[in-house]
C-alpha cells in the first residue's frame, strides 16, 4: 500500500517532466495553455515556469499572435531556451555516417554527411569517423550555444540493452563496439546507442502521437528488416540486447539464407537484397549482396507492375513473409497499427495483397483491411528525429529535472 503513495519529489519531476513535455510540442504557449494542456493547477504551472525561468531553462517573451486574438493584456508566451544546451546525433547506416548538432529546442545547429565504406571499416575506422565528424561540428557552432549535454546514435544493428555497444550490424565486420564508452570519455557526455528501428518508432510517437503512442511496431524494410515495438506506451527491449528482431524470426525451415548466417528468415525473402537474388535467378542458399543499387531495384518494382512475372512473384513472397511475421506477432500481443518504413514501403502497392491476405486469412480477427498501415518510404529523417529526441528527453529527465531536497546541483547523468 505504501508503495502506491507517490512521493512529493517523484510528483514535482512528473509535473515538471509535463511542462517541458507540452512547451517542446507546441513551441510558445502562456501559462494559462499550459494549465490547459497539462490539466495541472494555476499556482503549481505558475512555481513550475518560475523555477525553470529562473534556471534559465524556459524564456519569456511577448506572444504577439496571441495578444492579436485576446482581449486584455498582452499573453507572456513560455519557450524553451534554446542557448542553454546542445545535443548530438549520429546516424551509422550502410556506408553512411550523419551526424547532426541540435540546440536545446530542436532546431538544427549543424551537420555533416560522410561516406564511409563501413562493410570494410573496423571499430577504429567507424569511432574514427564520427569523432572527426563531431569535432568539426562543435568547432563550428557558435559562441552562444550551449555546451554538448548529450549525444544518441541509431545504428543498423543489434544493441545491448544497457544502450552503450552494438553487438552485431550486416554493416561492418567488426562486433561489440563499444561506441558508448568511447563517445562518452571522449566527450564528458552521456551517450545512448540505439537500434535504428527503435529510433524510427520514437520518432513516430513525436510525429503522430494520436496515432502511435501506447502500442505499435514499425517495421524497417529495407537492405535489412527490423522492428521497434511499443507495448503499453513504452519500448520493447529483450534482457540482453535492443531484441524486437523482427526480420530474423523464422518464415520457411531450412529456406532462403539470409545475411545473419541462418536460413529461413523473413529478412532472407522479404528485404531488397532477397527481391534482387530472387529476380536475379540465383540460387535462394547464395550468398546475399551487400549492397542493392536503388535504382536497379526501383526497375525490379516497375517490371512488377507493369506485367505479372518473376518480378510480381518476388514481391508477392515478400508480402507473404512480412505477414507471416505479423500474424505471428498478432497471436502475442493483439493487432497493433503498423508503420511500414524503408524502400520497402515504397513498394507496398505490390506487397499489400498478399500481407494481409496472410495475417488475416483464416483468422477470426476481422477484415483484411481492418489492419492499420501507414508508409513512410523514407527511414533516415525519422532515425535523425528519433534520436534527437531520445537526447532531448535524456536533458529534460535526467538533467533538467528537480533534484531531492537537499541537492540543488545539476549533475551529469552517465
Amino acid at each position: 500500500m505504501l508503495d502506491e503513495i507517490a512521493r512529493p519529489d517523484d510528483v514535482r519531476r512528473q509535473n515538471r517532466r509535463l511542462v517541458l513535455t507540452v512547451l517542446r510540442q507546441h513551441g510558445l504557449l502562456s501559462r494559462t495553455d499550459i494549465v490547459a494542456q497539462t490539466g495541472l493547477s494555476p499556482s503549481t504551472v505558475s512555481a513550475i515556469t518560475t523555477a525553470l525561468i529562473s534556471e534559465g531553462i524556459v524564456t519569456e517573451s511577448r506572444d504577439a499572435d496571441a495578444a492579436a486574438n485576446r482581449r486584455g493584456r498582452p499573453q507572456v508566451a513560455l519557450t524553451l531556451n534554446p542557448d542553454i544546451a546542445t545535443i548530438a546525433t549520429v546516424e551509422l547506416a550502410l556506408n553512411l555516417v550523419h551526424a547532426v548538432l541540435f540546440d536545446y529546442k530542436g532546431q538544427l545547429i549543424a551537420e555533416e554527411f560522410r561516406r564511409v565504406s563501413t562493410l570494410d571499416a573496423t571499430s577504429d575506422d567507424l569511432i574514427g569517423a564520427i569523432c572527426s565528424m563531431l569535432d568539426n561540428l562543435l568547432e563550428s557552432k557558435t559562441s552562444g550555444a550551449g555546451r554538448l549535454m548529450h549525444i544518441s546514435m541509431g545504428v543498423q544493428g543489434v544493441t545491448d540493452a544497457a544502450s552503450t555497444t552494438m553487438l552485431w550490424s550486416p554493416i561492418t565486420p567488426d562486433s561489440n563496439i563499444p561506441f558508448g564508452e568511447v563517445l562518452s570519455e571522449r566527450y564528458d557526455v552521456a551517450v545512448g546507442v540505439a537500434n535504428d528501428c527503435n529510433m524510427i518508432a520514437e520518432a513516430l510517437r513525436w510525429i503522430e502521437p494520436d496515432r502511435y503512442s501506447d502500442d505499435f511496431a514499425a517495421i524497417l524494410l529495407s537492405h535489412g528488416i527490423g522492428m521497434g515495438l511499443y507495448l503499453k506506451g513504452k519500448p520493447f527491449l529483450g534482457v540482453h540486447s535492443s531484441a524486437a528482431e523482427f526480420g530474423h524470426m523464422l518464415h520457411v525451415p531450412d529456406g532462403a539464407l539470409c545475411r545473419c548466417g541462418r536460413h529461413g528468415c523473413i529478412e532472407a525473402y522479404a528485404s531488397d537484397y532477397a527481391i534482387m537474388r530472387k529476380t536475379s535467378g540465383r540460387n535462394p542458399k547464395d550468398q546475399p549482396a551487400q549492397d542493392v543499387d536503388a535504382a536497379a531495384y526501383e526497375a525490379i518494382a516497375n517490371r512488377a507492375r507493369a506485367e505479372d512475372g518473376e518480378e510480381r512473384a518476388a514481391f508477392r513472397n515478400a508480402g507473404q513473409a512480412i505477414g507471416s511475421g505479423l500474424r505471428s506477432l498478432f497471436s502475442l500481443i493483439d493487432p497493433v497499427p503498423v508503420a511500414l518504413v524503408g524502400s520497402g514501403a515504397g513498394v507496398f502497392d505490390l506487397i499489400e495483397e498478399d500481407l494481409r491476405e496472410v495475417v488475416y486469412g483464416t483468422s477470426g480477427w476481422g477484415a483484411a483491411e481492418d489492419l492499420k498501415i501507414r508508409c513512410y518510404p523514407d527511414e533516415h529523417p525519422l532515425i535523425l528525429q528519433g534520436c534527437m529526441m531520445t537526447s532531448l528527453l535524456h536533458l529534460d529527465t535526467q538533467i533538467f529535472a528537480p533534484r531531492d531536497a537537499g541537492d540543488a546541483s545539476l549533475k551529469r547523468a552517465v
